[in-house]
């Protein structure tokens, strides 16, 4: 039967559009404009682009998608976030009557390179607070919607930019605080930038890559020794750290990072945090293999130590693999040996 959905889309300056559609069958499908920044010219070609994802079912409810599209802006080729979504409110009301049309919407991001899908996360969470707007304004739609589409460069793409602009050459006590799982205080900071440092410390974070026990674990250690805690105070022009910790690991990453400031890009801040992560991934994996080897062969546990000295993270990896191996014995004499080589 018939359905409807809405449309929207944003520049890269951070401005947004929107649309309803209502689709009786694939034969007669149209997309109505609830708002748009983009040129009449472009707003069709991007309706078009939509419509035919549509058709051939490749928008799931929720599930944010990145795609290239040409539209006849300056910029020509761009990446296109979008994703559709239903109100759940009127969703559950349609379950009980059934005569209900419950409307259906598709927002579209427009800004970065055609290849970027770093903010995907991001912007599916972004998604979800507008079905959280949209339950409880009932009556005026767009005067609700667009304040809330106009803002999203600079509430879901911005953050982790504001944050390097901000800390600087204190970046690298950030970083080693996400790596090593220690609990941050935020003191004296304005709402933004406390979900600003919040955000940069969950995007730095090895969530999702290591093991969910083994981060589990680190988080109850690092917790429970309350002096290792790391407090920020923001009640002067420039942050002040107390009890941080950092290492040459995160110093040559956080060089990456000022470096990168000059072009004022916030995709490739994205890019060179998940450049960050990955590094950090491999260090983690090489040095379980010298482990697993250290556990028949010396000259490989004298590797591992060496491993450990050289990359420039050795105290955060040895905590991890700590955790990670606290169950297997062998595994574990190994990380003994390493942690009274390390202290010496």
């Amino acid at each position: 039967g018939s359905r409807s959905a809405q449309q929207g889309a944003a520049g890269g300056d951070g401005s947004a559009r929107s649309a309803e559609a209502h689709t009786p069958s694939t034969e007669d499908f149209s997309l109505s404009l609830l708002d748009t920044n983009l040129p009449a010219e472009a707003e069709t070609e991007l309706r078009s682009f939509i419509a035919k994802r549509l058709t051939k079912g490749a928008l799931f409810e929720g599930m944010g998608n990145v795609a290239s599209v040409a539209l006849s802006i300056p910029e020509g080729k761009v990446g296109c976030y979008y994703c559709r979504f239903q109100q759940e409110n009127l969703l559950e009301m349609a379950t009980l009557e059934s005569d209900i049309n419950v409307p259906e919407y598709v927002v579209c991001f427009l800004g970065g390179s055609e290849k970027e899908d770093t903010f995907r996360l991001e912007l599916d969470k972004y998604i979800q607070n507008l079905k959280i707007t949209l339950d409880l304004e009932q009556k005026n739609l767009e005067a609700c919607v667009s304040p809330y589409l106009r803002s999203w460069f600079e509430d879901a793409i911005c953050p982790i930019q504001r944050v390097v602009q901000l800390f600087q050459d204190k970046l690298a006590s950030l970083l080693h605080a996400a790596l090593s799982y220690t609990p941050v205080e935020v003191k004296n900071a304005d709402e933004r930038t406390e979900k600003d440092i919040s955000r940069f410390l969950a995007a730095a974070s090895l969530q999702g890559l290591v093991q969910e026990g083994t981060m589990t674990s680190l988080c109850i250690a690092m917790t429970e020794e309350q002096h290792k805690s790391m407090v920020i105070d923001c009640s002067g022009p420039q942050p002040q750290l107390h009890n941080a910790g950092n290492n040459r690991f995160c110093e040559d990453w956080m060089q990456a990072f000022v470096n990168g400031a000059e072009g004022r890009n916030p995709f490739l801040f994205r890019q060179i945090l998940e450049n960050f992560k990955l590094k950090a991934i491999q260090d983690i994996n090489n040095l379980k293999r010298f482990i697993r080897q250290a556990e028949m062969n010396h000259y490989a546990l004298f590797k591992c130590y060496l491993f450990l000295k050289n990359c420039g993270s050795g105290d955060i990896l040895l905590k991890i693999v700590k955790v990670e191996h606290a169950e297997m014995p062998e595994a574990r004499n190994v990380v003994t040996v390493l942690e009274e080589f390390m202290r010496e």
